[in-house]
């Protein structure tokens, strides 16, 4: 969200993880992941960062959370390595597979177009104001002229070589 409300910039990673109170590691593994699946496009470097690799209404949401939670299992009775003694038994098994169908469903219907298209209150929290760069042509001073050894003794010692 943050990158689709700040489509018209590079984002870097610390500037979501402080908008979002997230931790920059755990934000590091995210953007990795979202980067593999080409969500995301994301750039090393001193000005580098991240940028969505399609257009907000091209992101299906049920996709994205399929992408982060499709290898965890919702409950033991899921996993491969089941040692729950009721599962022959257990009808709860398939009342949490309808639920995990309907919940991706649901996200299925979003896209993060729908997310940030005109909502004011989201674009009010993570709309990042980069700071000023600074200007390729830097104001120096003007420059001092250089002296010679003879003009940088004290004018003291100067006015008591000339009377000698």
């Amino acid at each position: 969200m943050f990158c689709a409300v700040n489509a018209h910039i590079t984002v870097r990673k610390s500037d979501i993880a402080a908008a979002c109170n997230a931790s920059e590691n755990h934000l590091g593994q995210v953007i990795r992941i979202l980067g593999q699946h080409d969500f995301i496009d994301a750039t090393r470097g001193r000005h580098g960062g991240l940028q969505l690799m399609r257009a907000p209404a091209e992101i299906n949401i049920g996709a994205v959370f399929r992408v982060f939670e499709a290898d965890l299992p919702f409950a033991e009775c899921f996993s491969t390595t089941n040692t729950c003694p009721l599962v022959e038994a257990c009808w709860l098994r398939n009342a949490i597979r309808d639920a995990v169908d309907a919940f991706y469903a649901s996200l299925d219907k979003v896209r993060l177009s729908d997310l940030v298209d005109d909502n004011a209150g989201l674009a009010a929290l993570l709309h990042f104001q980069a700071p000023p760069r600074c200007s390729s042509k830097v104001r120096r001073p003007a420059a001092v002229p250089r002296l010679t050894s003879a003009e940088r003794t004290v004018p003291a010692l100067r006015e008591d070589i000339d009377a000698s």
